[in-house]
């Protein structure tokens, strides 16, 4: 049904008369009958008596007034809605989010988000591991995913944008690294023993896919990553994490380097085709810029560098 066949039905039962709502509507007043007999051919009913110049509201005309005006508030509430969304007035952004990133620079970023659109509701889920997070974007039950995009570069689907370069270290109670030169020859690993996180979440797959037989001696395996951080300080074992996260949340612990180095990337990912309002904001807090093509629509999947801002990068 088309809304304005509904919204010159309420304006001639407002006007009293098809030439006062014509007037008001800016239409000619054949025009309006026009839209009126259309309006009944649609419904399968007359909603007027036509007496003269006059319009009298049959029984079915009386049934259909109320729902009539229902639907044109409605219309005007979802129009509403939208310009609060669009205007960042309101609205939902779904993020999901690698663990590790989860507790940088997420939260900063969200800080800020919420700072500048404190009327948008951030959901940040965790899925489990990169490959999950990626997958929750790809299906459309994220709009953006916060992730290494290694693990993003084979989804031909996706477009990434990378946010920082993060080093990868070992993460050492002071008894274990006492014995160990500085920095950690990847082939010295198979004698540490270490605390892994048994599903693909966080240092499993730094694990997995970097050290692969280099890990020999898994002391601890552990869910849940404040407690690995737990064991990793009181002696139980060392684990890899980014070195920003380890500096910021572990105590009492060694810091080393590997050699070879262990450098990831990380940023965004999220699919082509426009974004809503509130996920281009949220990259462009994250001084990510998001290029548009003919007709709106995202280029073709790229990975780029947030203007403004330089990852850090492996030294040499």
């Amino acid at each position: 049904m088309d809304l304005r066949l509904v919204e010159y039905f309420v304006a001639v039962i407002d006007h009293g008369s098809v030439t006062r709502a014509a007037q008001s509507l800016y239409i000619a007043q054949p025009s309006l009958s026009q839209a009126i007999r259309s309006l009944e051919r649609q419904l399968g009913v007359q909603l007027f008596h036509r007496t003269g110049r006059h319009l009298v509201l049959t029984s079915d005309g009386e049934a259909f007034a109320e729902p009539a005006r229902r639907i044109l508030l409605d219309v005007d509430r979802a129009r509403g809605a939208v310009q609060d969304v669009r205007a960042m007035d309101s609205g939902r952004l779904d993020i999901a989010a690698l663990a590790t990133l989860a507790a940088h620079p997420l939260p900063e970023l969200a800080g800020e988000y919420r700072r500048r659109h404190p009327g948008v509701l951030l959901n940040i889920i965790d899925p489990g591991g990169s490959t999950r997070v990626v997958d929750e974007v790809r299906r459309g039950h994220a709009e953006l995913g916060l992730t290494r995009l290694a693990s993003a570069q084979h989804k031909s689907s996706l477009i990434a944008h990378e946010l920082d370069t993060q080093e990868i270290v070992l993460a050492l109670p002071p008894e274990l690294a006492e014995a160990l030169p500085d920095p950690v020859p990847l082939d010295a690993v198979a004698g540490i023993p270490l605390v892994l996180e048994f599903t693909d979440t966080t240092t499993r797959p730094l694990v997995d896919e970097v050290l692969d037989t280099a890990v020999q001696t898994v002391a601890v395996e552990c869910a849940n990553r404040q407690a690995i951080w737990d064991l990793v300080a009181h002696g139980a074992g060392a684990t890899f994490l980014p070195r920003h996260l380890a500096e910021r949340e572990l105590e009492g612990v060694v810091l080393r380097s590997t050699v070879p180095e262990i450098w990831h990337s990380v940023g965004f990912v999220h699919r082509p085709g426009p974004l809503s309002p509130a996920a281009e904001a949220f990259l462009a807090v994250a001084g990510i810029s998001v290029p548009t093509g003919p007709g709106g629509e995202t280029p073709a999947l790229r990975e780029t560098a947030p203007p403004g801002r330089r990852a850090r990068r492996r030294p040499g």
